[in-house]
């Protein structure tokens, strides 16, 4: 029986990947106490393996709801490293630079990974993937499901590192502004840098003496944030016809 003075002993197995690396991706989490465990994963449009097997570790330990002391387990030698021989805090020691000319990647999610493990214990160990581990081997499966989802998330962290942005209202990393002009799916939204879509209005009222309307629209899947296109403008002619 557990008391209020106990702090909660928990295993925490995660895995992740992207296919094609970057591409579509996953992360798969088994979290384990007293022998009662859940498992979790999710899947992401666009993404790569490393943030991929940082997210997992991320989002495992966003689940602990009080402090605890965590083994984590994973086969990534890059989160692995990244936290055991403190490259991360280095990394945001010097405003996230790993050199004196070169940003390190990742660095929202490592960002976020340094500050639960301030809240919590946490030990991380190496496991050889694909080497017949059991719990290894389900997170595999676990991420492999998520990437097959039909709901996938949007890695916008990863969208604004590509952009080479700071999650700052679209400024960039030199400092220039990111604010272009929306003229095609995929391009990002200038509120929330997701990825817009086109939409086609299942239904089209057209009031009188109206003298155009838009046959489609580009939407912003988060923020729902719409662009109009001008090639998508079509005129109406409100000329009585000859024939009936």
């Amino acid at each position: 029986m557990t008391t209020w003075n106990e702090i909660p002993k928990i295993d925490l197995f995660t895995d992740g990947g992207a296919d094609p690396n970057p591409g579509r991706g996953g992360y798969g989490i088994i979290l384990s106490w007293k022998g009662h465990r859940k498992e979790f994963h999710e899947g992401f449009v666009l993404t790569t393996n490393n943030r991929m097997e940082l997210m997992g570790v991320i989002k495992g330990l966003e689940k602990l709801k009080t402090k605890s002391e965590v083994r984590v387990f994973s086969d990534s030698r890059y989160l692995i490293d990244g936290i055991e021989k403190g490259w991360a805090k280095k990394w945001k020691a010097n405003n996230w630079f790993r050199t004196k000319n070169e940003k390190a990647l990742n660095a929202d999610l490592w960002d976020r990974l340094l500050t639960l493990v301030e809240q919590h214990d946490v030990r991380f160990n190496w496991v050889k993937g694909h080497d017949g581990h059991p719990e290894n081997e389900r997170c595999d499966e676990l991420a492999t499901q998520a990437m097959q989802l039909k709901n996938l998330t949007v890695d916008s962290g990863f969208i604004r590192q590509e952009n080479n942005t700071d999650p700052i209202d679209g400024e960039t990393l030199n400092g220039t502004s990111n604010k272009q002009k929306i003229q095609k799916e995929g391009d990002l939204c200038r509120k929330c840098n997701t990825p817009v879509v086109i939409k086609i209005p299942e239904k089209r009222k057209v009031k009188e003496n109206q003298a155009y309307y838009y046959e489609y629209y580009l939407c912003c899947p988060s923020c729902k944030t719409l662009y109009h296109l001008e090639e998508a403008k079509r005129t109406i002619d409100n000329k009585p016809s000859l024939f009936d």
